[in-house]
């Protein structure tokens, strides 16, 4: 039987997260993006907490006027690198959350590595 596509992104989903996991030394970078919006969170699994976290709903970010969403994504990622620099974090686990490393996500995990992340 044919999985719908979100069964089929969270089976994917499942199957990365069973080999990585995020320390605080090198936490995991996981995305969600939907329609409208794409998030982004820096995660400690170990004491399961999120460092940092960044979105494309943040005030500073959704008050410039770009309409494209691959643009709106790669001004999250240079957002999150900011953020992991205020806390000292270089290098992150990237966790792509099931979706296909093209479009947004990949313009997200570009700009984290312009910003100065290291995956």
């Amino acid at each position: 039987m044919a999985l719908s596509k979100r069964e089929r992104r969270l089976r994917i989903k499942k199957r990365i997260r069973k080999k990585i996991n995020g320390t605080l030394d090198t936490p995991r970078l996981s995305v969600f993006r939907s329609n409208k919006q794409i998030y982004v969170q820096l995660i400690d699994d170990n004491a399961a907490k999120t460092l940092v976290s960044a979105s494309s709903s943040d005030k500073d970010i959704a008050s410039q006027k770009v309409t494209n969403k691959t643009e709106v994504a790669s001004l999250v990622g240079k957002k999150i690198a900011e953020k992991a620099k205020e806390q000292n974090i270089a290098s992150v686990v990237f966790d792509r959350g099931g979706y296909s490393y093209h479009g947004r996500v990949k313009a997200l995990a570009e700009a984290a590595r312009k910003g100065g992340l290291k995956f």
